[in-house]
């Protein structure tokens, strides 16, 4: 892990142990790309690889869920209470699970969740936000604000301090978290944090690490349009700052981020070009590189530490960005 910029081919990096393993799985097991199937076939052989591919669930102090009214019909809320979270005002993060806007669900995710809820204290609320082509851009976008909504109202029947909400999400999910940041500056909801694994930016899909990582590496560019593909309407919502936060005018006065990319991924440098923009933006940023790892390495718990450590970093971050708001409250 490394917090300088990756600007080298992926000749100069070892692929991680790990990132490597999962690889040669994945080419053993000959699956079809999720291209050559219907997304509901695509949603099921997600969901039973995940066995393969994730660790032990790790027990948290509660898990619970409720269904709250959404834009289009009912919206299902997974909330984990973490061991050693307060019963009032703990700090509350949304999480945006990831999957290309068309795949993954509350349990693709509920690693990722427990050990947040575990390593920060805190309690997370995951929303079973609708997905495409079902149900197009900017559906989710429109649930996860209607979630977030919901979290700053009923703060105190969550347990929660209304004013340390952060909002967090890996490729897709970092997507929405991104959007979702920019909404709430625009509407003047407080957010602590946007916490974010290798964050699609660019809807255009352009940026050159989608020529250096096309192919072998998990996910393709072949796959990654397929999926934008299904959630856009049209060739237009591409520019379209909700479903590409790199586009928007301005990203001032939004939430500090974390951002962990991995080097061996197609949407490593829009997330770099994200991160650059919330610089020149003057908004904190803390970044960490992974240069072995691969796209999706934070859901592969099951076979190496890589995954929990992301979350880890990520925690980390969220309270540096926590005391650098006490001090400047302070002041």
């Amino acid at each position: 892990m490394t917090t300088s910029p990756l600007t080298a081919t992926p000749a100069l990096f070892a692929l991680d142990p790990q990132a490597r393993l999962v690889l040669n799985l994945g080419r053993q097991a000959g699956a079809p790309p999720f291209e050559a199937a219907t997304p509901e076939q695509a949603r099921r052989a997600y969901e039973e690889g995940l066995p393969n591919l994730q660790g032990e669930r790790e027990p948290v102090g509660s898990i619970n869920e409720r269904t709250i009214a959404g834009p289009r019909g009912p919206l299902t809320l997974r909330t984990y209470r973490g061991q050693g979270a307060p019963d009032a005002g703990a700090p509350a993060l949304l999480y945006l699970h990831g999957g290309g806007w068309v795949i993954g669900n509350l349990e693709s995710h509920d690693e990722i969740c427990r050990w947040f809820a575990n390593i920060a204290a805190c309690v997370v609320v995951a929303p079973d936000y609708r997905l495409a082509p079902e149900h197009k851009f900017p559906a989710a976008v429109k649930d996860c604000r209607a979630v977030l909504s919901f979290v700053q109202d009923h703060a105190a029947d969550l347990g929660i301090d209304a004013k340390r909400i952060a909002v967090a999400g890996d490729s897709a999910g970092g997507n929405l978290a991104t959007v979702l940041s920019l909404l709430a500056r625009d509407d003047h909801i407080p957010l602590a944090a946007q916490l974010l694994f290798y964050p699609n930016t660019d809807a255009a899909q352009t940026a050159d690490s989608y020529r250096r990582f096309a192919e072998g590496f998990g996910l393709t560019a072949t796959t990654m349009a397929w999926f934008r593909d299904h959630y856009i309407r049209d060739a237009a919502d591409i520019g379209d700052w909700r479903a590409s936060p790199l586009k928007a005018e301005s990203l001032a006065g939004v939430a500090p981020a974390f951002i962990a990319i991995a080097g061996h991924d197609i949407l490593a440098d829009e997330g770099e070009a994200y991160l650059g923009r919330l610089q020149d933006d003057g908004v904190r940023v803390v970044l960490k590189h992974w240069p072995g790892q691969i796209h999706g390495f934070v859901s592969i718990g099951r076979h190496g530490p890589a995954s929990r450590q992301a979350v880890e970093a990520a925690v980390a971050a969220w309270r540096k960005f926590d005391r650098a708001f006490a001090k400047d409250q302070a002041d």
